[in-house]
């Protein structure tokens, strides 16, 4: 017993001393070094704005502990690229232990100024260089950066960000959003470059903000656009010949262009027509990825309506596509898709007409509490009444992933006038728990004409929001031919003079890809 307890505290000892030993041996990299990847492509990023960080592993597959003796960027300190080697961040580095059958990560990130270029896109490369000479090895690095015009708040003198007054609460406080006034010169935004918003973009009274055929605006978060009293906003898409690349829509969309970040939604906030704003006018327009796509509000009475939209699509929004609160909307070959409450919200009344739309829900990045198409003349959330409502909804289709994809609401207090003509809506009353509901039923010709309730809409991928119809969908031939010719060509510019479908596209034989 007595040995035992000699024996041990020359153990810890031991064990302590080896554990403080700072002379392992390590061999000499011999250039045998493995890698996760060959190249490092960097996502397209912005002039001056920093990517995200991507990640390299590096492998010794050998049985020896090794030193890569040195490790560097091509340019040096010159390069627009940073490293971080395994928790050290740099651009040049000696002497880095790998043990055996070990790894270590390389993390890297890249901000670029491309103005002095003279160039709207320049493939930006470097390398990552393990040891020299004959034993060297290399991992290429390469980004696109695009050039871009950055429209912001100015900074105050005390170092805040400018404001916008958008009104006063019932305590008597200002309500402020960090934003700015665009300037006369920044009212007509090109395709010659994309533009990248910082705060609220807000147009004056009595100006227009046009936007040309094939522009590109990108928002930061808690960004958006913002139509005030007597402003208007002017999309001047046209109709795009390459369905992937839509060289002629406008997209609005978030600032991340990695892959990543192209389905995430609520990137962005808001294209806001506040009330008092007039004369909006949207065609071929695509808004993706938003918090809210279009907030609509006001001058129900309007005439022509508050806002004119036809052949855009909005989707991916992480509330609601279109809300709109007592205004007046006219939309034709529309395409409202996922969001994460409704697709599309009237409510407090409002005067609507909606041709060939397709209202369609699927959202699946969690619960969803509101039907794709939900229709009020009144606040839901507060219980104030509202204004009269007048709806219709011709040769539309209103579908989703639930089973009521259609919500009423009338408070009685003002009238509730809406109608769905040739129209494929999808509520299924299971727990029918609105039978005795004068409003859903669909067999009021004052409210419902040739309907087609519950049928296979057949979309080609409700997923990727794409919406157009399939072989087996209920929604071919069964337009209203007479509406169909109002609206002649579909979203891409299709002819449905004959044999109509219902909704936004027109079914293509043999033709979808």
């Amino acid at each position: 017993m007595r040995q035992s307890l000699f024996i041990i505290p020359i153990l810890l000892i031991t064990l302590l001393w080896c554990s403080c030993r700072k002379d392992f041996q390590y061999d000499t990299s011999s250039g045998n070094l493995e890698f996760s990847k060959d190249t490092v492509y960097l996502d397209t990023v912005f002039t001056n704005i920093g990517s995200s960080t991507y990640s390299l592993k590096v492998y010794n597959r050998s049985n020896s502990d090794i030193q890569i003796p040195s490790l560097r960027l091509a340019q040096g300190n010159n390069s627009s690229y940073r490293l971080n080697v395994d928790g050290v961040a740099g651009k040049e580095f000696e002497n880095v232990p790998l043990m055996a059958k070990d790894s270590l990560f390389i993390f890297i990130e890249t901000t670029f100024d491309i103005s002095a270029l003279n160039q709207n896109e320049f493939l930006y490369t470097d390398a990552i260089l393990f040891d020299e000479g004959p034993k060297q090895q290399e991992v290429q690095l390469v980004t696109l950066i695009k050039d871009a015009i950055f429209l912001y708040p100015a900074e105050n003198a005390d170092g805040t960000k400018e404001t916008l007054l958008l009104g006063i609460d019932e305590e008597g406080n200002e309500i402020r959003i960090e934003g700015f006034l665009l300037t006369d010169e920044q009212l007509s935004f090109s395709n010659e470059k994309p533009y990248v918003i910082y705060g609220y973009a807000a147009v004056a009274s009595e100006k227009t903000l046009n936007i040309a055929a094939g522009s590109r605006v990108h928002f930061h978060k808690d960004s958006g656009i913002l139509m005030g009293e007597g402003a208007s906003l002017n999309v001047n898409g046209t109709l795009s010949m390459d369905t992937l690349l839509l060289e002629n829509e406008v997209i609005f969309e978030g600032d991340r262009l990695e892959p990543e970040f192209s389905e995430v939604p609520g990137q962005w906030g808001t294209i806001w027509l506040a009330p008092g704003s007039t004369n909006n006018t949207i065609n071929h327009l695509t808004i993706r990825n938003a918090s809210v796509g279009l907030l609509v509000e006001g001058n129900s009475g309007l005439n022509p309506p508050k806002l004119s939209i036809s052949n855009s699509q909005i989707y991916n929004s992480l509330s609601i596509n279109i809300w709109s609160r007592s205004s007046s909307i006219n939309g034709e070959n529309l395409v409202l898709g996922n969001a994460g409450n409704g697709s599309l919200v009237c409510e407090n009344g409002g005067v609507y007409s909606f041709l060939h739309s397709t209202i369609a829900n699927y959202w699946s990045n969690g619960f969803r509490s509101g039907a794709a198409l939900q229709i009020s003349n009144y606040n839901e959330a507060t219980g104030v009444s509202g204004q009269d409502l007048s709806a219709s909804f011709i040769n539309c289709i209103v579908d989703g992933n639930t089973f009521l994809e259609l919500s009423l609401m009338s408070d009685q207090a003002n009238s509730f006038d809406f109608s769905f003509t040739n129209c494929l809506i999808k509520f299924k009353d299971t727990n029918n728990q609105f039978d005795t509901n004068p409003l859903y039923d669909f067999t009021n010709t004052t409210y419902y004409n040739n309907i087609f309730l519950n049928e296979n809409t057949d979309f080609l991928n409700t997923a990727k929001n794409d919406f157009r119809l399939g072989n087996s969908s209920s929604a071919i031939g069964k337009a209203d031919p007479g509406t169909a010719f109002l609206v002649p060509i579909d979203i891409l510019g299709t002819d449905r003079t004959s044999e109509p479908d219902i909704g936004a596209f027109e079914f293509i034989a043999g033709g979808q890809n």
